[in-house]
Order: C-alpha cells, then sequence, then structure tokens
C-alpha cells in the first residue's frame, strides 16, 4: 500500500508551539521502553535520569552550570538558522573562544586586575567570531557550503587545541599530563551560590537570551533576517543584502560560541584541557529547534538537555547504565521533534493520489 504524505496547507500555530512538548512526552515514553529492553526498572531508572540529578542544591545548580553554554550558542545559532544560514561549527567556535579567553588568563597569569575577566569574555567573543568569519568569507564570496566549512573547521580547531596543550601552554609542573596550568583568581568566574559550581556565567545566558529577543521582535535587523529566512525573494526586493545577513548572523552565533568557551574554562574547569565541551556545539542546535529559534523557548529547551547530561552521569554511576543513553536521548527528543513537525505540515494518506479521471468517474 502505497504511503504518501499530503500538504496540509495552513499550519496551526497552536501545534508548532506544542511539538516540543508532545516531543518530550514521546522521548519519556520511549525511554520506558528502552530501559525495559536494557533489562532496567523504567520508573526507577527514569526517576534517576530526569529527578535525581536536580533533588539536591548542588545538582539543582549544577544544572545551571551545564545549561550556560547551551543557552549561549542556541541564542547565537537561532538567528543563522532563522535566515537560512546554517553554522554547524559551533564546537570549533567555543574551541577557539576557550583558547583565545583562556590564553590571555595564561599570558596574565600574575594579574590581579578586575580588568582581566572582562578581556577575556571580549577575546573569547573575538576568537569565537574570527573563526565563524572563515564561513562567511568563504560563503560570501565564492558561495561555499557553509555547513561543510563550518564542520571541517571543528576538526581544526580540536588539533589546534591539542597542540597547544600537549606543547607551549602545556603545565610545567602538572606532571607530564596534556593540560595547562590553573588559572589566577582574577581569571575565574565568581560563583553565585556558595558550596556549588554555578557561576556568574548564567547571568551572560540570561542577558543573551534578552538581547537577542529584543533583536529578533524589536530591531530592524531581526526583521531582515526573519524575511530574509521566510521570503528570500522579498527581501531582495526590499533591498536587504543577503551578503550582510550571512556575515552578522555566522558572527552572532560564533561570537556567542567563543563566549561560552570561555565561560566554560574560566568556569566549572579553570583551566585549559583537552576536552573542554562534551558536544554543547552540537547539541545546542538541537536546543535551538527545541526551543523553536526563540530565545526565550531557547532558554527552557538549553535546561531540559543540560538535565539530559547530568541524567546521564547519574544513571551512569547509581544504575551502572553506559554514559552513551545521553546521547540516545538526545536523539530520541530530535527525532520526534522532527517527526511532529513534518506531521504539522503534512497529513499521512493512503493509496496514489486520485487522477482527474477517477475523480470525474467519483463525480
Amino acid at each position: 500500500m502505497l504511503v504518501r504524505l499530503e500538504n496540509r496547507g495552513e499550519i496551526s500555530k497552536t501545534m508548532v508551539y506544542a511539538s516540543p512538548f508532545i516531543a518530550v512526552v514521546l522521548t519519556l515514553i520511549a525511554g520506558v521502553f528502552l530501559f525495559a529492553l536494557l533489562g532496567v526498572n523504567p520508573v526507577e531508572a527514569i526517576l534517576s535520569f530526569f529527578i535525581t540529578p536536580i533533588s539536591t542544591l548542588d545538582g539543582f545548580a549544577e544544572l545551571f552550570v551545564k545549561g550556560t553554554p547551551l543557552v549561549l550558542i542556541a541564542v547565537g545559532l537561532s538567528f543563522g538558522f532563522q535566515a537560512n544560514v546554517w553554522n554547524i561549527g559551533a564546537e570549533g567556535q567555543l574551541t577557539v573562544g576557550a583558547l583565545a579567553g583562556g590564553g590571555l588568563a595564561l599570558l596574565f597569569f600574575e594579574s590581579e586586575s578586575l580588568f582581566l575577566l572582562p578581556a577575556m569574555a571580549a577575546a573569547g567573543i573575538l576568537g569565537g567570531m574570527a573563526w565563524a568569519a572563515i564561513p562567511a568569507f568563504l560563503k560570501t564570496r565564492y558561495n561555499t557550503n557553509e555547513i561543510l566549512t563550518s564542520l571541517m573547521l571543528v576538526y581544526v580547531a580540536l588539533l589546534l587545541l591539542s597542540y597547544l596543550i600537549h606543547g607551549p601552554w602545556k603545565d610545567p609542573e602538572g606532571q607530564n599530563f596534556p593540560e595547562s596550568r590553573l588559572f589566577p583568581d582574577a581569571g575565574i568566574l565568581p560563583v553565585m551560590i556558595e558550596t556549588t559550581r554555578m557561576h556568574v556565567g548564567w547571568l551572560f545566558a540570561l542577558a543573551a537570551v534578552a538581547t537577542g529577543w529584543i533583536l529578533i521582535a524589536r530591531h530592524v535587523i531581526g526583521f531582515q533576517i526573519r524575511v530574509t529566512g521566510m521570503a528570500p525573494m522579498a527581501a531582495s526586493f526590499a533591498g536587504f543584502k543577503e551578503k550582510r545577513i550571512i556575515w552578522i548572523t555566522l558572527l552572532m552565533s560564533g561570537g556567542a560560541a567563543g563566549l561560552a568557551g570561555m565561560v566554560e574554562v574560566s568556569g566549572p574547569i579553570q583551566q585549559i584541557v583537552p576536552n573542554i565541551s562534551p558536544g554543547y556545539g552540537f547539541t545546542a542546535i538541537i536546543v535551538a529547534f527545541l526551543g523553536r529559534l526563540h530565545p526565550v523557548g531557547v532558554l527552557f529547551a538549553g535546561l531540559l538537555m543540560a538535565l539530559t547530561y547530568l541524567g546521564g552521569e547519574n544513571a551512569q554511576i547509581e544504575m551502572n547504565l553506559p554514559n552513551a543513553v545521553t546521547g540516545v536521548f538526545q536523539g530520541m527528543l530530535l527525532f520526534f521533534l522532527l517527526a511532529a513537525d513534518v506531521l504539522i505540515k503534512y497529513r499521512v494518506k493512503f493509496g496514489g493520489p486520485k487522477t482527474a479521471g477517477a475523480a470525474e468517474g467519483a463525480g
């Protein structure tokens, strides 16, 4: 039997905003079956994955620690995605931002200046923007696919990180471990809640959400970005320059990712190590779409995805489950979200389309 998709015509706005919640519920249901197949009590596993990690003050604070880079990166990416500019290399921009900001802390290792942290933040933003400027230049100058160039630059950034911490930036007193020396106190983000790791980087994420909302909803740049993404021909007739939008969106997303990298190395890590990020740059893509490319939606989606990281770690410790469970949950969430989006735009039909002759005969 032939199965086809038929365009629904008008899209329900209610379903557009409800679909992320539907995807979350379906992910939980699928998770129950997954844990059952693994021979684990599903109820205990779900509680261990989603409830236990945030049942204490320390765990709750850790949610914001892991949510900070996800929200920062996803807010930046959402601008490009709305304009159909596909920056897939935020992980590389995060890495270069961490190197730029962290390198400044290592350069002024003995500094006690209050200006060190702001300078590190600026360096992180500029580092991420510089790395994003490469696919922006290639796209606008040679029409090179930004998906491929931004993605390939991730591996270049990781190789640069590996070279530096195995070479010139390696801690001379680190007993041959591939890591930099610890940052000075002036280069470490202050903690917001004592006895936890929650730092002021979360305020950066909230500021990014507020700034993103103002730009996308109240500023002419946000209007141009939305029009360019929804109706490129109309944007062209209105005089909106496509190349300018490409540069703006890639630099914004690169700067946000670079700041996230600086926040990671100056916040929870406090030095430069081989694995700065567990894949925040890629996970933030899911966060952006789960949040419907809206800064406020991204805020809540980022916290949800942060919970999957905490849940995976907790399930690994308490129930001896593989750490890959985190990736499985994130993948299922993306799958159900995409499936919901398809069904919002199309309805499933069985059988071939009606021909003109068959329609006349029926009449």
